[in-house]
């Protein structure tokens, strides 16, 4: 170990084995160390026993949910954009060839106490029961728009500068109603709460667009991809890429200590008496505490279930947005399920999740309005995780530290961080738009 490597990267949750896969395939001489025995940090996938074992205290689950080893159980699990960031990050980097996806059945929202299905096409909003009929007009000529949209061709602006004109202001140009903007704005744009209205309008309509694009790649009934088998194949994945392009990967090392300098810069990494040296760590926040602050809490209900969520169309796999406003809360609530579709549980088995911004230290009452759309439940186990973001100033340590998973159940928000992230540490933007499986067949 007592080599020097230009980065070490700590944790081997999903974050830091993106970046040590993109840094190692730059070039980049990289050491990836973890003080667990196991991939994934807080975003590992557990089999029945240890779910158990981590919930109930207790070694082995009840025999009638089925085998152990059937039950992949995302910590922080989370669907992917068809056409989103983390697709093109896997295919930018031929980490598809490691992993088996399909679709996910169904994209629905919770509006007027109902649970719904968005619409994001002007065919599906002619036909949505979310709207009356004069709605859906006005809907469908905001969808229009929307997909029509070219940031570089003016005469697609409709006489509007995007970047200028607030989400609220285009909104208004098209009459649409406030039930329309909480959906579009959380269900299809994905934000997490109401600032975006205030913001320019840009982001929000190419999030849309991104909504649609992903829609229309795996022509499903819902934008968004899991792995089969779960999470937990992805931290593997990247971790197998950085080993391709030469990284070393060192797992159950415990006590991992960042060194530094008298000028509080980063010098190395020491672990059982030996100093591994490097000129900058990447790390999630548990291993640079005194680096980062709590940002808040997640409340989340785990809940395992032997039917598909009610209201979805019997959908195998599933997300149901609930917008803040629809329960006068301050941040939206999450409901995720998963099945023995995408092989995360045993035949006639589903997983789901429920999960939002803690507003209370009340999980199992704050999450009851996503709770009570799962119907009977065979076990349900509920908890709480603090959130923490750096503080630290990376040009004067080095240091490079991952902003903890939010309550989302999709990717965006997350691969922002990590390529927000490789641009600290390299200074260079990730051009997604280079398949490097492409670039390497063409070197040979």
């Amino acid at each position: 170990m007592d080599e020097e490597y230009e980065v070490i990267v700590l944790g081997t949750g999903l974050k830091e084995c993106i970046l040590s896969g993109l840094l190692s395939v730059d070039g980049v001489k990289v050491l990836h160390m973890d003080r667990n025995d196991y991939y994934g940090g807080e975003s590992t996938s557990l089999n029945l026993n240890q779910l158990w074992k981590k919930f109930r205290g207790e070694e082995k689950a009840p025999e009638h949910l089925g085998a152990s080893r059937d039950y992949n159980v995302d910590m922080m699990p989370k669907f992917m954009m068809g056409n989103g960031k983390l697709v093109r990050t896997l295919i930018h980097t031929d980490v598809t060839k490691y992993l088996s996806f399909k679709a996910v059945d169904g994209s629905y929202v919770f509006v007027k106490g109902k649970v719904q299905k968005v619409p994001a096409t002007p065919m599906e909003a002619l036909k949505s029961p979310l709207m009356g009929i004069f709605e859906k007009r006005r809907a469908g000529k905001f969808f229009s728009f929307v997909q029509e949209y070219d940031e570089k061709d003016p005469k697609t602006h409709n006489g509007m500068d995007l970047t200028r004109v607030t989400t609220k202001e285009l909104i208004a140009k098209f009459g649409l109603d406030d039930n329309t903007i909480d959906f579009i704005g959380h269900a299809v744009a994905l934000h997490t709460n109401d600032q975006h209205l205030h913001q320019p309008a840009f982001d929000t309509v190419m999030r849309m667009k991104l909504y649609a694009e992903s829609l229309a790649r795996f022509q499903g009934t819902s934008p968004y991809i899991y792995p089969l088998y779960g999470l937990g194949e992805l931290p593997q994945a990247f971790a197998r890429l950085s080993a391709v392009y030469g990284g070393t990967y060192m797992l159950n090392k415990p006590e991992c200590k960042v060194e530094f300098d008298e000028e509080g810069k980063v010098t190395g990494v020491t672990s059982e008496g030996e100093t591994a040296k490097c000129k900058k760590v990447v790390c999630d926040p548990s291993y640079l505490s005194n680096k980062v602050r709590k940002i808040g809490r997640v409340a989340r209900a785990i809940a395992i279930m032997s039917h598909p969520i009610p209201n979805t169309n019997d959908s195998h796999s599933v997300q149901v947005i609930i917008p803040q406003k629809q329960l006068a809360r301050k941040s939206d609530m999450y409901v995720f399920c998963c099945s023995y579709s995408h092989n995360v549980a045993p035949k006639g088995k589903f997983i789901a999740f429920v999960s939002t911004d803690a507003e209370t230290d009340n999980p199992q009452t704050e999450l009851k309005p996503g709770t009570d759309l799962l119907g009977p439940v065979d076990e349900i186990f509920f908890d709480m995780y603090d959130r923490y973001e750096p503080v630290n100033e990376p040009a004067l340590d080095n240091c490079f530290i991952s902003t903890s998973y939010d309550a989302t159940t999709h990717f965006e928000t997350t691969v922002a961080d990590v390529l927000n992230m490789y641009t600290l540490i390299t200074g260079k933007q990730l051009d997604l738009s280079v398949d490097l499986s492409a670039a390497s067949a063409a070197e040979e």
